[in-house]
């Protein structure tokens, strides 16, 4: 199998194209590309076509195209779907939507209609209204623990979205009947009008007042869903986080947003992760970064530490005498494993050596005394410029 061209390299504008500059681009290819403008050498204008098609409808998307930009074509494997660290469920990879024939190009009937005059070649706007189409995506944040994009874990979410109505089966008719072509427009769910004027006749086409664009009229509704063929529940969701997920990184669960219509596919659900400030870690990349604090004794002898990490467990570090505050150690592959590869970052922490507030008798006059074998004297204050 070829491998994909890049998105913006298709579109050939670069990774700044602003929505303008992606639609602009877009329509010049489109009407370039069509196979009916190519009659000649159809097959190559269809694969190229598509190619088109398919780099507008995820650049075009603030989600897709974010999801692009972070993970390209392959979309975040580690993320789960087949191979995945999750194996099959309810979690699914990025992945571009492909071709279906001509009917879900977003906006190809304006440029047609405003290129051609009207429908291109027989094909007209009102196809892509009355084919199937993609239900809508779904957009929420979830926000996890700093322990939970460590480990990865599953959670359970409730989401509120239309379902296809299990009375009627998502036909909006009332059970025993059925839906009818709308005979005004004959099915077609636009309706044409000859007007003559002093330039000589001007067809015009509408949307049909009977059907509302459809093509199809229900006589008897489903009482269930009022003729709407789907109704609104809050179903369940379970929703596998990957281990290494960053603050901002999204989910993407194919086909759990909306019901598509005339037969479409369901939309998308994307879940953008928030991640919760820790008491103890913080994160910069993959690496793990904490404060341990010592004592005196124990930078100036040195020791062997217990070091918490963050999946619950501790690792021993012997620090050299004579450490001082500040001074960073790493432990190596212990930070945050990478989503998609088996990389995993480092652990690094900063000792911060702390200073007794208080002393007893006892150990004031141990210091004392150490003080005197160490020849210690008092910093010399020096004197500023005005005595």
């Amino acid at each position: 199998m070829a491998e994909k061209r890049d998105y913006y390299e298709v579109l050939g504008v670069n990774k700044n194209a602003t929505d303008e500059e992606l639609k602009k681009a877009y329509r010049k290819l489109a009407k370039k590309y069509h196979p009916d403008a190519n009659p000649d050498n159809k097959k190559e204008a269809e694969a190229k076509f598509k190619e088109v098609n398919e780099a507008y409808e995820n650049l075009s998307d603030p989600q897709k195209r974010k999801m692009y930009d972070q993970f390209g074509h392959d979309g975040p494997q580690g993320f789960g779907g087949a191979g995945g660290p999750f194996g099959q469920g309810g979690y699914y990879s990025y992945t571009s939507s492909g071709f279906d024939g001509f009917g879900d190009f977003g906006d190809l009937g304006d440029i047609f209609s405003s290129f051609f005059g009207g429908g291109f070649g027989g094909r007209s706007s009102s196809r892509q209204s009355r084919g199937p189409r993609k239900g809508a995506d779904l957009n929420l944040n979830m926000e996890i623990s700093f322990e939970e994009a460590f480990l990865g874990v599953e959670k359970e979410i409730v989401i509120n979205r239309n379902e296809k109505c299990n009375v009627c089966n998502g036909t909006g008719a009332k059970p025993g009947t059925s839906v009818t072509k709308c005979t005004v427009c004959n099915g077609t769910g636009q309706v044409r009008q000859v007007q003559n004027t002093i330039l000589g006749q001007v067809q015009t086409t509408k949307t049909c007042s009977n059907c509302h664009g459809t093509g199809e009229v229900i006589k008897e509704v489903c009482e269930n869903c009022k003729g709407k063929g789907y109704v609104r529940k809050q179903p369940k969701i379970k929703v596998k986080i990957p281990a290494g997920i960053d603050n901002n990184q999204t989910v993407v669960l194919r086909e759990e947003g909306e019901p598509g219509e005339k037969g479409g596919p369901k939309g998308d659900l994307y879940i953008t992760i928030r991640i919760r400030k820790n008491n103890i870690f913080t994160r910069n990349g993959s690496t793990v970064l904490c404060d341990i604090p010592i004592t005196i004794t124990q930078a100036t002898l040195g020791a062997e530490l217990e070091i918490p990490m963050v999946d619950g467990t501790k690792e021993k570090y012997k620090i050299p005498e004579g450490t001082q505050t500040g001074t960073k150690f790493t432990i190596r592959n212990k930070g945050f494993k990478s989503v998609n590869s088996n990389i995993q970052g480092n652990f690094v922490f900063t000792v911060i050596v702390q200073t007794p507030k208080k002393l007893s008798k006892e150990q004031r006059d141990l210091l004392l005394e150490l003080a005197k074998t160490m020849n210690e004297q008092p910093p010399v204050k020096k004197k500023g410029i005005f005595g």
